[in-house]
């Protein structure tokens, strides 16, 4: 019973601190009065006149992640903002996250995850030792998780840049060699293939679409990443761009490059499968051999002896 209050308790806290971060879906403001006038029912004249109840998030979740704002800003210092919003481009800039979001969730989960796990640990009977672990745990589990969560999402984003690199490099290749501008060849890559690095072609598009130079798009493009195959094509597109050479001649080496890269990679990684496979290997599966090759012989000695 205490580990399912425990269990409830973590679980609401979680709801909590995520429908923070989600805004609201529910129609206000003009869509509401919209909404209402399309019903064209009697009660209708009456829901205008009356004033809309605020949502949850409204009167509950934004103040207390403005206080924890107001916290967090006095307890990072000046520079963190600027790492926090390279972790978000890294990520890829998830949906309804800012820093400001981010610095706030780090607040109120170094707040509210300790008040569960210190009610868990009184429930159950814990030591007052105990209790400041678990508060200290919690609390630190709970101010570090947005920053592990977004470079799990970073490392993610990573690997499928990686991944699909080289063929977006050989689309754009094929299509300058067929006659196509640059831009007009990153736009046929972006319309023709999905995931991170088309979502950043098409955003290096429209910052040129915005009069943005090409070479500072590219380069916003390299510091939005962490691959070094894309920071390595991006700085030869760049040089190629300032210094007049073909871009298809300059493409066509990418891709070689790019594709041996990526042979060289998996290889290294089949390399570093025994080692990895040691661990389960000795941990789960030789306790259970010996189990089942010295069980019989060690039942016989205990009949024996």
């Amino acid at each position: 019973m205490t580990l399912v209050l425990g269990l409830v308790l973590l679980l609401g806290a979680v709801a909590v601190l995520g429908r923070g971060l989600v805004r609201d879906a529910t129609p206000t403001g003009l869509a509401r009065s919209l909404a209402t006038l399309e019903q064209r029912s009697p009660r209708g004249s009456q829901e205008l006149v009356e004033e809309p109840e605020e949502p949850f998030a409204d009167r509950v979740l934004a103040p207390l992640q403005a206080r924890a704002l107001q916290v967090g800003k006095r307890l990072t210092g000046a520079d963190k903002a600027e790492r926090i919003r390279h972790k978000l481009d890294l990520a890829g800039s998830p949906l309804d996250w800012s820093v400001d979001r981010v610095v706030g969730l780090k607040v109120l989960a170094a707040v509210m995850l300790p008040v569960v796990g210190v009610a868990y640990g009184v429930m159950v009977g814990a030591s007052l030792l105990t209790l400041l672990l678990i508060a200290a745990g919690a609390g630190a589990v709970g101010f570090f998780a947005p920053d592990l969560y977004l470079y799990q999402r970073a490392y993610e984003r990573s690997e499928a840049i990686r991944r699909t690199l080289a063929d977006s490099v050989d689309l754009l290749t094929i299509s300058v060699e067929a006659g196509l501008g640059f831009d007009a060849a990153l736009q046929q890559v972006a319309r023709k293939t999905d995931g991170p690095l088309a979502d950043e072609f098409s955003r290096v598009l429209r910052e040129i679409q915005l009069g943005k130079g090409r070479a500072d798009s590219l380069k916003a493009l390299s510091e939005r990443s962490n691959v070094p195959d894309l920071k390595s094509f991006v700085g030869a597109m760049v040089q190629a761009d300032a210094f007049g050479i073909s871009i298809a001649q300059v493409l066509r080496v990418q891709t070689s490059e790019i594709r041996v890269k990526r042979r060289q990679y998996a290889e290294a990684k089949a390399q570093q499968v025994p080692v990895k496979i040691m661990v389960p290997l000795v941990i789960c599966i030789l306790p259970c051999l010996m189990a089942v090759i010295m069980g019989p012989a060690v039942i016989s000695m205990l009949k024996a002896f």
